[in-house]
């Protein structure tokens, strides 16, 4: 189901969305993952961020079709639904996979993995929570493990490495499957929301 930004703030998350917690999932892109994560666990409420419209009612045609009833899409920038629409701690768990790299350097700025995110995510998400990000692109897999280290509010799962290159313990979505059989590798960052 497609919610508005402005619904969630007004009326609360629990109106809209019958819980007072969810696991967010930031450019969900095809939405394979966060169907996945949805069906595999009925009784947690998932809510997928896009920018793309075109991707947010397609997937919200899929879910539809799947009868994900706990799976709720909002077509927003992250920056939007992390500092306007999200409540203080109520995100459970965060996924962030292979968000735009912006390779080029004149485009950096664009880059969603950077200081300004872990605040709203340290907003957002509640003590213990668990946040999961990845790349597969290596200038941004640089540029994010610094971003990390700067940062004091996650601490890091992978310690004393920066990143892990197993692959999860989930379902790889489409754009991994490609980059794999492309040969390129993907970097996994797992942090858990400091107290």
């Amino acid at each position: 189901m497609i919610v508005a930004g402005e619904d969630l703030r007004e009326r609360g998350l629990d109106a809209v969305l019958g819980a007072s917690h969810v696991v967010l999932e930031i450019g969900f892109g095809r939405g394979e993952l966060l169907m996945d994560l949805a069906e595999q666990s009925p009784k947690r409420t998932y809510l997928g961020v896009e920018i793309s419209r075109k991707r947010v009612e397609k997937v919200a045609r899929r879910a539809e079709k799947r009868g994900l009833t706990n799976l709720f899409l909002l077509h927003a920038p992250a920056e939007f639904a992390l500092t306007r629409v999200l409540p203080p701690s109520c995100v459970e768990e965060c996924w962030i996979n292979c968000p735009d790299p912006w390779p080029k350097k004149r485009h950096w700025r664009r880059r969603l993995v950077q200081a300004p995110l872990f605040e709203w995510l340290a907003a957002a998400l509640t003590p213990g929570a668990l946040l999961h990000v990845s790349t597969d692109d290596p200038g941004y897999r640089d540029w994010m493990a610094e971003a990390f280290a700067a940062q004091t509010r996650f601490e890091n799962l992978h310690a004393p490495a920066a990143w892990s290159e197993s692959p999860p313990e989930r379902r790889e979505t489409a754009y991994e499957a490609e980059w794999r059989a492309a040969g390129r590798t993907i970097a996994y960052f797992d942090y858990r929301r400091r107290p």
